[in-house]
This record gives C-alpha cells, sequence and structure tokens, in this order.
C-alpha cells in the first residue's frame, strides 16, 4: 500500500516512486542527478512536501499511487540492469505494463537464469534486497564437478575467502551427483559462481527457483505474471529448509 508519510525525505521518496532502490536513490541523490523544484539537491535528508517537484536526470517523478508486482523466468542472456545502454539484452525489456516504472529487486548475471522480481514499491525492493533482512534466495545448481562432503561443510560454515569476502551459503543440499540446491542470506555479486572457482570447480548451470517463500514454479522461460499481494508477501517469508547431510 502507498506510503503514509505526508512528507517523506528525498530517499525514502525516490524509493517510494520505484526510481530505484532506496540505497541506490541515496547514491543518485548525492551525485546531483536529483533535481526539486528546479534546484539540483545533494541532501537525501531533504523534506518532500506534496506540492514539491521532483525530478531524476530531468525526468519528473511522479508518486506511485499503486503498486505492481512481476515475476519473470529470466533467460540466460539478458542483463538484469537497466542502466546500461549498451546492453542488447534486459530482463525488463520482456516485460510490457505501459505506464509503469518497475526496478528489478536483485540481480542475476548474464549467465543465470530463473526467478527475478520487478516492482514499483521501493520499500518491498529494499527488504528484498538490503542485506539487513536476509531474504533468502533458493538457486538449482548443477557444478563441473560433484562437491566432497568436505566441500559442503566448507561453504556452508566457515565460507571461503574471495576478492576480500567471506561467502558462505545457509544450506547446500545434493540433488545428485553434481546438481545441488543452494540456499542464500545475502547474494554478493556472482556469490555462487565464486565459491565454486576457490574450489577449483565451476558453474555449469545455475537457476534460481526461490525468493523467500515465493517459488517459480511452471512459469515458462522467457515469461513474466504479476503477483497477488499474498505472492509479493510469500518473497518476504523464509522457506522451508533442509538440514545440510
Amino acid at each position: 500500500m502507498p506510503d503514509s508519510d505526508p512528507n517523506p525525505n528525498l530517499t525514502k521518496f525516490l524509493a517510494a516512486s520505484g526510481a530505484a532502490s532506496r540505497r541506490h536513490s541515496a547514491d543518485l541523490i548525492k551525485t546531483g542527478h536529483v533535481s526539486v523544484n528546479g534546484t539540483v539537491c545533494t541532501d537525501p535528508s531533504v523534506r518532500i512536501g506534496p506540492d514539491d517537484r521532483v525530478s531524476l536526470d530531468g525526468k519528473l517523478i511522479e508518486p506511485v499511487r499503486s503498486y505492481v508486482y512481476v515475476m519473470l523466468h529470466k533467460p540466460r542472456g539478458y542483463v538484469c540492469t537497466s542502466d546500461d545502454p549498451h546492453a542488447p539484452k534486459k530482463a525488463l525489456d520482456l516485460i510490457h505494463i505501459p505506464g509503469v516504472r518497475l526496478v528489478s529487486a536483485g540481480r542475476l548475471d548474464k549467465n543465470s537464469e530463473g526467478l527475478i522480481l520487478f516492482s514499483n514499491d521501493g520499500a518491498w525492493i529494499e527488504k528484498l534486497t538490503h542485506p539487513r533482512h536476509g531474504t533468502r534466495k533458493t538457486y538449482q545448481v548443477t557444478t563441473d564437478r560433484p562437491l566432497t562432503p568436505a566441500d559442503i561443510r566448507l561453504l556452508t560454515t566457515t565460507g571461503v575467502q574471495n576478492d576480500g569476502e567471506t561467502l558462505r551459503a545457509l544450506a547446500i543440499r545434493a540433488e545428485a551427483p553434481g546438481r545441488y540446491i543452494f540456499i542464500l542470506g545475502e547474494g554478493k555479486n556472482r556469490e555462487i559462481r565464486r565459491m565454486l572457482e576457490s574450489l577449483d570447480n565451476r558453474t555449469r548451470r545455475l537457476k534460481r527457483i526461490a525468493v523467500g517463500a515465493l517459488r517459480l514454479g511452471g512459469l515458462p522461460m522467457g515469461q513474466w505474471r504479476k503477483l497477488t499481494p499474498a505472492e509479493a508477501q510469500l518473497a518476504l517469508s523464509a522457506p522451508a529448509t533442509r538440514r545440510n547431510p
């Protein structure tokens, strides 16, 4: 439902408008992309009243009156960013809802496939993407060679170090030799691929099958559909998990 704050700060206004996530909105403001009543404003804390006119890169931003939630089965070869003018295939281009400005809730890299969520509800996107909320994402992963029990214990306990970050899965479950279910709670950039590379292994296929308790189900690849409010809430709920063997 629309935000009840009649005078939100500029960051909250942009996020609620669906222009960007709250973190990205703050960055856009600080780097001079946002104007209030025709004047560039770099202070994210400025309060916005009902009569103020806010523009992003010269385009007027209107408050969102009704929220839309969308799930897409992203094919490989598509990127989730909408900011790269040179990207030939954007996941957002597969969705057609006239008059609605959608933002992706997180990312799937170009070579990955599966469930990606979009909305014009900035608060919902922030809950799905900010690390403090720990929204769980579930992936089906095919590896170049099978993981050993020691590999699984390492990836789900102490984790591995890669580019100055600790990479760790909440759970890993074997479905078949070389095919696994990974559950992540944070979703760092290319996290699963980097985990496997740290073990001198390789990701052959990576498909996100759930966000929170919301599952991709039988949605065909390249297709999208709107979510009901109840389904949107499922994405914020924890999925059922099983212990590692």
